[in-house]
């Protein structure tokens, strides 16, 4: 029986493609934890600052002293960066009147363009890496497979010039082979899952932040028809008071 199986002595005596192949798996394995940890802490840090945020939001007696708190704080969440937009674009629509060619259509319409492009925009930054996490999911236990395959490729051509084609002989260096297959389903069964968790976890995001778009649409223009509203009033107030 042949002594000092294992991975060891399956690297030393593997060629340049079984060690590529191996790179790739290494590489692989780094990328999907290095995003599995990053997005995992963003995530929960982004959670933790949209819900202060929205506390915040729901607490305030205006749209005013909301605008006066985004300006004085930075937009550290997607639920704060969609209301500055939607602030913003109600605030260039009473400064400048809806005579742009981005304003045609009304008002609702054009706030209704830039939350949706807000949400649009959220979408594509929560989404970033995991295509790297499918990918690895999917491809790393057939690059396992490949390399298991060419191993014993290899260690079939090394018994047989040796002329010991007896199981002892054959059992080692296949055994040792289908370490390639191990590690390929130990870099994706992580990435799989991880890509799962976050999938589900950007649809519930994402549908939390449309809702709040519904909402934030119908404070603004509810404010700006009670703004309009009240403006008309005082006009009268000044005509009545001067005939």
């Amino acid at each position: 029986m042949q002594e000092g199986l294992g991975f060891a002595h399956f690297l030393s005596h593997s060629d340049a493609l079984g060690k590529g192949v191996l790179a790739i798996l290494l590489l692989l394995s780094v990328a999907s934890w290095y995003l599995i940890v990053t997005k995992a802490v963003a995530n929960f840090l982004e959670q933790r600052r949209a819900d202060g945020f929205l506390k915040r939001f729901w607490d305030a007696t205006s749209l005013q002293q909301v605008s006066a708190a985004l300006h004085d704080r930075p937009a550290d969440n997607a639920f704060a960066r969609l209301a500055l937009e939607g602030l913003h674009a109600a605030d260039d629509s009473q400064q400048h009147g809806l005579q742009k060619l981005a304003a045609a259509g009304g008002l609702g319409e054009f706030i209704t363009r830039v939350l949706r492009n807000g949400i649009e925009q959220e979408a594509a930054r929560v989404e970033n890496g995991l295509t790297v996490m499918a990918s690895a999911g999917s491809a790393a236990p057939y690059i396992g497979l490949f390399g298991t395959v060419w191993g014993i490729y290899h260690a079939l051509v090394q018994i047989g010039l040796s002329g010991q084609g007896t199981l002892d002989k054959v059992a080692g260096p296949v055994g040792e082979a289908l370490i390639m297959t191990a590690l390929g389903l130990a870099v994706a069964i992580p990435a799989v899952l991880a890509y799962n968790a976050f999938n589900r976890r950007n649809r519930m995001w994402l549908a939390r932040l449309d809702a709040f778009a519904h909402d934030l649409y119908a404070v603004i223009t509810v404010g700006e028809k009670a703004n309009s509203s009240a403006g008309e009033v005082r006009s009268l107030r000044a005509v009545s008071s001067s005939n």
